[in-house]
């Protein structure tokens, strides 16, 4: 189920890349060349940049690529594998869960509820924001995916079932 994610998601973070990309080389050639610069082109270069970070963060998650700072010795870590992949996992679940997903839902339903749109695309603000629930949702799920599956290879390869 990851990897089909993953591999929707790629194609997803594929097509924002290839909007915002049109959308800035637009912006330039309207600008310099015409002489008149485009409304949209700002505000489509802008959401995209949100939902590629949003999105490519959840990818990362997924692919096992994101950020890590190694705080404890790894023989520490050694002493009890198990224990310290779920400390990680749970950190990050704790926090893609309260801030991303409850955060989120919230920041998205009070923008609906306010009728926030954008300034030039007129679009409610409330499907730009949807991104960073969606994204800890997502984050969310791999981080208990890939624990699960340690935990499990780990208990395999200490022979404990």
């Amino acid at each position: 189920m990851r990897n089909r994610i993953n591999t929707l998601l790629e194609k997803l973070l594929l097509v924002i890349m290839a909007v915002m990309l049109i959308s800035v080389i637009w912006q330039v050639v309207s600008r310099y060349l015409l002489g008149s610069p485009s409304t949209l082109t700002d505000e489509i270069a802008s959401f995209s940049l949100i939902w590629l970070g949003l999105y490519g963060a959840a990818y990362a998650t997924g692919k096992e690529l994101h950020l890590a700072i190694d705080l404890i010795p790894a023989s520490t870590i050694d002493k009890a594998p198990i224990f310290f992949t779920g400390l990680v996992a749970f950190a990050i679940v704790l926090f893609a869960v309260c801030v991303m997903v409850v955060g989120g839902i919230n920041l998205c339903y009070l923008t609906f509820l306010l009728a926030q749109k954008s300034a030039a695309l007129e679009i409610p603000l409330g499907w730009i924001y949807s991104a960073v629930p969606i994204s800890g949702m997502l984050i969310t799920y791999f981080s208990l995916d890939i624990f699960f599956e340690r935990r499990n290879q780990l208990k395999k390869a200490n022979g404990l079932h």
